[in-house]
This record gives structure tokens, C-alpha cells and sequence, in this order.
């Protein structure tokens, strides 16, 4: 099975290289995309890793590739790296959005096939895992010409299906694609709501029932989880964890 978490001692630090980043309260500095970071070593790893949230990178803490960035350097590129081959930079910096956006649908998928209620939606789940690892194993040169949002188009419905199935018996209210920044939701009974692509940006969601509720692409930064019931929440990832609040943040 192919490896959905991070493992930057197995990549060439493409996340600090590939993208742009803007000063902001995310990022301390401007960066140039296919520029590498001021914080990266020679050994490419972080030179304030430990320290990133104090010096002002909180959105380095809060990335997430979802294991592309290993698969790019260790499958995609046979170890190869952009220093020591500098030729294949502007291909390795290309493909990493493309099969982030497949690790991303990979992680889902895998998510909702250990959901009992979606037990008769497995095979089409499978199935859909499977294209989907294939066609992150594809070359560099057909992985920059993919069309990756059309293919996420196919894919995006049958995890919705999967989310209504486990959601079925009790389905809360749907704050689908809502603008709920600062919204006070402290307590409440949301079992079963639907918060996809929900921007929960400083939301008070502190002792609220949870279960089962589906953040799929929720903004959740700053979002307020602290003594929140969380057990079987669905699509949930831990990159949207980090950028909340959660009772590991307590004092």
C-alpha cells in the first residue's frame, strides 16, 4: 500500500522549494517559486523545524503532502534529487501539486473504505483507489498533462456518497461551503452536520458534539476544538487538526 503520510528524510524538501509563498501571517518572508527556502540545510531538512511556529512559519506546521513528496523523489524520479541533477528541477517542482491533489483523494478514499456504514460502496471505493495510485505512478511527463481537477470531479461524488451513507442516521445540519468565521458554536449538538469546504477560520467549536461530522476541505485554522467530541468524525485530516486548536494546545 502505497505511503499517505510524510516522510521528508525519504524527499529532496520539494515543499520548500516548489511553491511560492507570500509574507503573511503564514509565512515570515516572500519566496519565489522553484526558489528554495532560506531555512533549508544541504541535507534538506529544515534548519528551524523545530522552531517554524515561533519564527513565524505556521504554514510550513500546517502542509500536509500526503507522502507525495517521497514518492515524487524515491518512485517518480528513481532518487534523484534537483541539486544533484539539476535538469529534472522544473519537473519535480511541477508534478508535486498534481500528485499532492492524488495522495490528497488517496487518503479519502482510503478513510472511507474503513467506514462500516459504506460496506456496499466498497468495491466501487476500491476501484477508485486503485486508478488513482496508478495514475500517481504514471511519468513525469504525463503527470504534468494530467488534468487532475476533471479527475477529482470523477472521484468527489462517490466520497460524498460514502459521507451521507455514514452519516444516514443522523444527519445534522449542512454547512456545506459556509462562511462560518468566529461563528460561535460553542456546545452544540452537530452530529452528523456537513462542514465540507466549510471556512471554520476562528470558529468556537469548543465542547461540541462532533461525531461523524464531515470536515472534508474545511479552512480550520484557528478553529477552536478544545474539549470538542471528535470520536468518528469523518475526513478530518491531521494537517487541519494543526491548524486548529485542540486540547493539546491547552497550557
Amino acid at each position: 500500500m502505497t505511503d499517505l503520510t510524510a516522510d521528508c528524510a525519504r524527499c529532496a524538501a520539494l515543499c520548500c522549494v516548489a511553491p511560492a509563498f507570500a509574507r503573511s501571517s503564514d509565512f515570515a518572508v516572500d519566496k519565489p517559486a522553484g526558489q528554495p527556502c532560506r531555512n533549508l540545510g544541504a541535507d534538506f531538512r529544515c534548519t528551524i523545524h523545530e522552531r517554524l511556529e515561533q519564527r513565524g512559519f505556521h504554514g510550513c506546521v500546517v502542509f500536509d503532502c500526503f507522502g507525495a513528496g517521497q514518492r515524487i523523489t524515491q518512485e517518480t524520479f528513481g532518487g534523484r534529487d534537483w541539486r544533484s541533477t539539476p535538469g529534472i528541477a522544473g519537473d519535480m517542482f511541477a508534478v508535486l501539486p498534481v500528485m499532492r491533489q492524488l495522495h490528497e483523494l488517496m487518503w479519502y478514499l482510503t478513510e472511507a473504505l474503513e467506514l462500516a456504514e459504506t460496506r456496499k460502496l466498497h468495491p466501487e471505493l476500491r476501484a477508485a483507489l486503485d486508478e488513482t495510485d496508478a495514475m500517481a505512478g504514471r511519468s513525469p511527463a504525463e503527470l504534468r498533462e494530467m488534468d487532475v481537477d476533471a479527475y477529482r470531479g470523477r472521484v468527489v461524488p462517490l466520497l460524498r456518497r460514502a459521507s451521507e451513507m455514514a452519516r444516514a442516521s443522523r444527519r445534522g445540519p449542512d454547512h456545506s461551503g459556509a462562511r462560518l468565521i468566529g461563528r460561535r458554536m460553542r456546545g452544540a449538538d452537530l452530529r452528523g452536520a456537513s462542514f465540507r469546504g466549510a471556512l471554520l477560520i476562528g470558529a468556537d467549536l469548543r465542547d461540541a458534539d462532533l461525531r461523524r461530522a464531515d470536515f472534508t476541505g474545511a479552512d480550520m485554522r484557528g478553529t477552536d476544538l478544545r474539549g470538542a467530541n471528535l470520536n468518528g468524525a469523518l475526513f478530518l485530516t491531521p494537517s487541519q487538526l494543526r491548524a486548529a486548536v485542540t486540547d493539546d494546545d491547552r497550557p
